[in-house]
């Protein structure tokens, strides 16, 4: 069995967890997030924990063990303490501005680009070149994110765009004569 696949979840006092033969559901003071269960791994509620047992010793089961177990860690964390992903702008006129479910983008182009944030999902502007996006469902948070930074990923040669803020970009040199 998968060495991840074999710690139990731990649940903290505010989550309740729904057991059922196809999915699992956890409630938590910021949402409730839905998985679905597959047929090669049995998931048991035992008192506070979470335990995760192969039913099948195939290879496929042992990887599925520890992906479940690894994508329901992180429901728990997101209801309880839910995830956050900050994109910087850097650029010349680049500015974002959050307006309700809408992220309003200047980038550079002759238009403004306007991003529609999905349910579950919000953006906030500290600043006119920061980005933090915010959300219960860690995969949704990361889409969203790489979707807005796709609009203008940082380019080679000056690091122009839109990054991560943890993001490092090695630049370019320009050709010499």
């Amino acid at each position: 069995m998968s060495r991840i696949g074999k710690s139990p979840v731990v649940l903290p006092e505010k989550v309740e967890v729904a057991l059922n033969q196809s999915e699992i559901s956890v409630k938590g003071p910021l949402g409730v997030l839905t998985q679905k269960l597959t047929p090669n791994v049995t998931v048991e509620k035992i008192d506070n924990r979470i335990e995760f047992r192969v039913t099948n010793n195939s290879h496929h089961a042992n990887a599925m063990s520890g992906t479940l177990r690894a994508l329901i860690a992180n429901m728990v964390t997101g209801v309880t303490k839910g995830f956050e992903k900050k994109l910087t702008l850097v650029g010349v006129g680049y500015r974002a501005q959050a307006q309700g479910d809408k992220l309003n983008l200047s980038l550079g182009f002759s238009h403004p680009v306007v991003h529609q944030m999905p349910k579950g999902v919000k953006a906030e502007t500290p600043t006119q070149t920061e980005i933090v996006i915010k959300g219960v469902d860690r995969q949704l948070v990361g889409q969203v994110a790489a979707e807005v930074r796709g609009y203008r990923s940082p380019e080679p040669y000056k690091g122009k765009g839109v990054r991560y803020a943890n993001e490092r970009i090695v630049l370019k040199e320009t050709k010499k004569k």
